[in-house]
């Protein structure tokens, strides 16, 4: 930890909830029926492979690139894109199966997404990229974005090196869902300290971040090709929870932070953290975890941890499908719909 950053940054006082809120919703609630979904759904983390995006990674001669229609990265397997005119239905197609928790489709599920917002894939690097080498790719994703419709949505992006923090307040002010930043730019609270004043520009404009991982590891030996996704981008959205809690709060006490695939599950750590000195875990109501790739019993772990108010529906399709957790209709609606709501928009 940063000398500068002493580990009673965040006072207890400074998040208002008094208590951990343990089985808030009963795991025992019987699943939603087929066409119980409801109106308003949001789904707040989804991507898509905009062609003019694919192109500018073509021209590139190192990664993140694009060779025929695979995607190279380092520290991950070829990733093999869509071809282009699936993309594009699946950009404009709402998901009409969720995982029932086994891994595979519930053809009978109700659909899970009324809007979609979009994330740039922040595991390729271009934020870290040199403002110069990631203009073109930033410029391309945004002009997709700013061309939906009004039933989807996206968020902007910045470089950590000279951030176009002025080019961010516009978009924001201009329709987008909000800020996304790389897990890795909050690996320590002092990473905090020094990315606040990007995260400023969204809190200032009343607008959300949304901490997506970034880009693996390159590992020293073989590993399967699930490795980056569940070792090291659990590791650094744990990472960027723990620097969050302990550095963000004070620094941006009015901003909305939601950490996708449960953080990690870091939230359910917190008992380690208290025993380890962290003291007394307070629920942050201006913080949430997003659902994707969590099935039964995560979600149930989290919302025993968090409550069901800081938990809000990520599915991070086309990569995984929406799991439905049967949690009941009542969390349900919290998930999908009044608990975005309030991530976006503030609205209580």
């Amino acid at each position: 930890m940063s000398p500068s950053v002493p580990s009673a940054t965040v006072p207890s006082a400074t998040v208002p909830s008094a208590t951990v809120p343990f089985a808030t919703v009963p795991s025992g609630l019987p699943p939603d029926p087929p066409g119980a979904a409801s109106a308003g759904t949001v789904d707040v983390h989804r991507h898509h492979w905009p062609e003019t995006l694919v192109e500018a990674l073509r021209s590139r001669s190192t990664a993140p690139r694009v060779a025929g229609r695979d995607l190279l990265l380092d520290g991950e397997p070829p990733f093999r894109l869509p071809d282009p005119a699936a993309a594009a239905e699946t950009a404009d197609a709402v998901p009409t199966g969720a995982d029932s928790g086994s891994g595979a489709p519930d053809a009978g599920a109700a659909p899970v997404a009324g809007r979609s917002l979009f994330a740039l894939s922040s595991p390729l690097g271009i934020e870290d990229l040199p403002p110069a080498e990631a203009a073109p790719l930033l410029d391309a994703w945004h002009g997709w974005v700013a061309a939906l419709d009004p039933s989807s949505g996206g968020w902007a992006a910045v470089t950590r090196r000279e951030p176009d923090t002025a080019g961010l307040a516009g978009r924001l002010s201009g329709g987008f869902a909000g800020l996304q930043v790389p897990a890795g730019w909050l690996a320590t609270p002092s990473d905090v300290e020094a990315v606040a004043p990007v995260l400023e520009v969204a809190q200032r404009a009343g607008r959300p971040v949304l901490v997506h991982p970034g880009p693996a590891a390159r590992a020293g030996s073989a590993v399967p090709d699930w490795w980056a996704a569940v070792v090291d981008y659990s590791a650094q959205l744990q990472a960027a929870w723990w620097s969050w809690h302990t550095a963000g709060r004070s620094l941006l006490p009015g901003l909305r932070i939601c950490f996708v695939a449960g953080a990690g599950l870091a939230p359910v750590h917190h008992e380690r953290w208290t025993a380890r000195g962290g003291g007394p875990f307070r629920v942050d109501p201006l913080t949430w975890v997003e659902t994707s790739s969590l099935g039964r019993q995560a979600q149930d772990a989290l919302v025993r941890v968090l409550g069901i108010d800081q938990l809000v529906l990520g599915s991070d399709h086309p990569y995984a499908r929406p799991v439905d957790a049967g949690l009941g209709a009542a969390a349900r609606h919290a998930i999908h719909v009044t608990n975005p709501a309030r991530l976006l928009n503030g609205a209580r």
